[in-house]
């Protein structure tokens, strides 16, 4: 296995290496695509560089509904291309790029009307499952049944009775978004691209009308860097239009946010053995099996205030427990919500009829010489949104430049897997440790779990869970700071774990505890300790109290009461 570490050293290195040499390609934001550029971008030879302003996938890449889907509800729309694109991703990703992240995950749609819907909905998940197959990546999942009410209700039998007359039950993926954007970078380091988040672009360097670099400040240090590249590819969703600002030059397209609330719920709030799949007057439901835990989504509604913490509104939390209450035979109250995440889809909007409909689709384009913009799509479809964008950069360079080759490189974690899976007993017994705990490793980090295993063997105490939050070991608060790039307790508590969603107290109670375990790797003293762990609290408290708002205007107030970067 390849080594790929994101430690305090690596990222210091990273920085000056940028720093010092002219790079082929710069990727500005360090989400799935500006993750998914730099590893296309390394594989194809080119010396490459990724910054992120904050941590990686801490926008939207960190708070989709983590499904790998086709996207069932295009085939409706008639859009055929984007739901056979997204088919032949998810094949890959389940098959050979990441079956250490991404798994299978049943859906049942339940069907409200005799005869018409079952023909109408059965046609379209039969041809969802035809086209999977046809993409050559799609054996790995079942395909679609149909089922009776009687049959639907003893896979679901959280559903009320009157709520469908029969069933479908149909297959997707679904991944831990933001561990997912952490393999990417480690995958891109390991074939030598050089790598730092919070390091923040402050603006573009020029030469004439050409773009040929950026200047990117530490967010820790303050240090200030000028980084020059041959092509600067701009992969900041969201945030696309803030960073063309800079560059002083008006866009082909503009992207707005829309923003999409979840709730988190203990697994046993709801008797079932399936996810759901619901239709809501404006698009769909889904109630997505999660661990120990269930995951409803998601609204969708236009945001245009806070880009880095949008909020969810009390209003939104209604919105959901109420869609999802009409079919539950047990609803769910707010003393049932663990966790309520929200984030922001970037959706393009075109300044002219030609493009004033790419919604989910993607763009590239080439503004000025040296930058190259890709924005909008899906998550599923970064790879290639990220192919499409090198491909853009590689015509602005005066080199030959090898072909796309992500479609066969395996993910950092993929290689050897199904090997450890098949010995988890004997390394459970080899280390000490339950059998499902080590299962609980290999899902979340592959062949890389023997990393974390090392930690234990070396500090045995580590191989404890933490004590507010028992699904995760010790080691793996040290192992965030220590390999994969986590900078502060935030990091470690909302991305490399989900304490933050999949708790009661939101994390709280585990703060203190993780911050210690942070602190010799980070080489933080007692102050910084302290200060990380007020942050956080303070964090979650605004959350909480924005959440408790009537609107998105009162929810963002709210939220914006705790500072964005923690002090030290």
């Amino acid at each position: 296995m390849r080594t790929a570490t994101l430690g305090p050293a690596q990222r210091a290195e990273s920085l000056a290496g940028m720093a010092e040499r002219e790079l082929d390609i710069l990727v500005v934001g360090g989400g799935v695509v500006g993750a998914g550029t730099a590893l296309d971008a390394v594989t194809r030879g080119l010396s490459t560089g990724i910054v992120e302003a904050r941590d990686w996938a801490s926008g939207t890449s960190s708070r989709s509904s983590k499904l790998i889907h086709g996207g069932l509800r295009y085939l409706e729309m008639l859009d055929f291309a984007l739901v056979r694109e997204a088919l032949k991703e998810r094949g890959l990703l389940l098959e050979r790029l990441a079956p250490h992240l991404v798994r299978p995950v049943p859906f049942l749609y339940p069907l409200r009307h005799r005869g018409w819907e079952r023909l109408y909905a059965g046609s379209g998940v039969a041809l969802y499952d035809a086209m999977s197959l046809a993409r050559g990546h799609g054996r790995g999942l079942p395909l679609h049944r149909h089922l009776t009410r009687r049959h639907a209700l003893r896979v679901a039998p959280c559903l009320k009775k009157d709520a469908l007359v029969g069933a479908l039950q149909y297959y997707d993926a679904q991944v831990d978004d933001a561990r997912f954007v952490t393999a990417l970078v480690r995958t891109a380091v390991s074939y030598g691209a050089k790598a730092a988040n919070r390091a923040r672009v402050t603006g573009f360097l020029r030469e004439g009308e050409r773009v040929v670099g950026a200047r990117v400040r530490d967010v820790e240090s303050g240090d200030e860097y000028e980084i020059r590249a041959k092509q600067v590819v701009n992969a900041t969703g969201v945030w696309t239009d803030d960073t063309q600002a800079m560059v002083g030059e008006r866009g082909q397209f503009h992207v707005r946010a829309s923003k999409g609330i979840h709730l988190v719920v203990p697994r046993d709030r709801i008797n079932s053995t399936t996810g759901l799949i619901l239709r809501t007057e404006k698009s769909v439901l889904f109630v997505i099996p999660w661990g120990r835990h269930w995951i409803i989504g998601t609204t969708d509604t236009d945001w245009d205030l806070d880009k880095a913490h949008p909020a969810a509104s009390s209003a939104d939390i209604d919105y959901l427990l109420q869609r999802v209450n009409s079919v539950l035979a047990v609803p769910l109250g707010r003393d049932d919500v663990e966790g309520v995440y929200a984030g922001l889809r970037p959706l393009l909007a075109g300044e002219s009829e030609a493009t004033s409909k790419l919604s989910r689709e993607h763009t590239v384009a080439h503004p000025v010489p040296g930058l190259v913009v890709v924005a909008g799509g899906k998550y599923t479809t970064y790879r290639v949104m990220a192919k499409d964008a090198v491909d853009e950069a590689v015509h602005g360079l005066d080199m030959r430049v090898a072909d796309c080759v992500t479609e066969e490189i395996p993910l950092f974690g993929a290689e050897g897997y199904p090997a450890l899976w098949n010995a988890r007993a004997r390394i459970a017994a080899q280390y000490g440790l339950h059998v499902v705990r080590v299962e609980h490793l290999l899902r979340r980090y592959g062949s890389a779990a023997r990393e974390v295993l090392a930690l234990i063997a070396e500090e045995p105490a580590l191989g404890a869970p933490l004590r507010a939050a028992d699904d995760y070991l010790r080691a793996e608060i040290v192992y965030a700071a220590s390999h994969e790039g986590a900078r502060h307790l935030d990091d470690v508590l909302t991305r490399r774990t989900r304490i933050s969603i999949e708790t009661f107290d939101r994390g709280t109670r585990s703060a203190r505890e993780a911050a210690e375990l942070m602190a010799p790797v980070l080489g933080w003293d007692k102050e910084q300790i302290e200060r990380e762990v007020e942050h956080y609290e303070k964090r979650v408290e605004a959350e909480r109290e924005s959440q408790r708002q009537p609107d998105d205007l009162t929810a963002d107030a709210a939220r914006l009461g705790a500072p964005d970067i923690v002090p030290s």
